[in-house]
């Protein structure tokens, strides 16, 4: 009986390494794709707003090396299985270190969720496909999720209460617990700004930007070097009126000395 257990034992024993290697393998053989083949966006108001925010979270935080900014990044929740996944339009993690990725992988990244995420929408984006992505974030950790349609200058945002992400009731003034960034609802568009009051701007806002402060350096430029060309004239012109008056001085003292001469008195020069 001795005998039989100890060979039941261990042969539990050699299942149980079986099994173990027969899992190592398959965890080895999951592939995790970078992309899952869907566009970025899906017209040029949708590719605004992403890249407007991504760029503009990328500028915020350029000085802190352990905060990670990505757009459009497909992130992996559970190792072993790839079909536990969804592409943010723009993500933030803190704790994680800037670098490219081919995908966030929630085991790779010391399983820290991106803390915000945000989603802009398009008219490919049904009820069924929203109320996914909502349960998606809703179970694996995102803090703040914040979801706009630029069509109809609708933003709506949702903070995560112990285990739930609970709707935000109010957005317009709204000011984000982690970016630290208040959203501004008017009737023709939504405005975020930084701490310091910045406005999040496009690209080319912000190209337009630099090339009115660099007209109004080369044009305050201009004005100083105008404003130091008369200042040079009025040296000039001032240096020519005091040697005037001297020369004028001289000629008069010359005038005064023969006119004493002419009286037989020796002027005291």
């Amino acid at each position: 009986m001795k005998r039989l257990e100890k060979r039941a034992k261990s042969y539990q024993g050699n299942i149980q390494d079986s099994l173990i290697r027969e899992v190592k393998t398959k965890k080895k053989k999951v592939k995790y794709p970078d992309s899952d083949g869907q566009p970025i966006a899906d017209n040029t108001l949708q590719f605004h707003w992403i890249t407007k925010i991504k760029n503009n979270l990328d500028i915020m935080y350029k000085n802190d090396p352990n905060v990670f900014v990505a757009g459009a990044l497909l992130r992996y929740a559970v190792e072993g299985n790839n079909k536990i996944r969804i592409g943010p339009d723009v993500m933030v993690a803190f704790g994680r270190p800037k670098g490219d990725r081919g995908a966030y992988k929630m085991w790779e990244e010391g399983n820290i969720a991106p803390q915000v995420v945000f989603e802009i929408l398009s008219h490919r984006n049904m009820p069924k496909k929203m109320a996914k992505q909502f349960s998606f974030y809703d179970t694996y950790g995102v803090e703040e999720y914040y979801l706009y349609d630029p069509y109809k200058i609708v933003l709506r945002g949702w903070t995560r209460h112990g285990n739930d992400l609970t709707e935000i009731a109010y957005m317009n003034g709204w000011i984000s617990p982690r970016l630290k960034i208040r959203f501004e609802i008017t009737d023709t568009d939504l405005h975020i700004y930084r701490l310091d009051s910045r406005k999040f701007l496009s690209t080319l806002e912000r190209y337009k930007e630099y090339e009115e402060a660099e007209e109004a350096e080369q044009m305050s430029e201009s004005l100083r070097g105008e404003a130091e060309r008369r200042k040079a004239e009025e040296e000039r012109l001032r240096a020519e009126l005091s040697e005037q008056r001297a020369e004028a001085e001289r000629q008069r003292a010359d005038r005064l000395a023969a006119k004493l001469r002419e009286l037989g008195i020796e002027p005291d020069l």
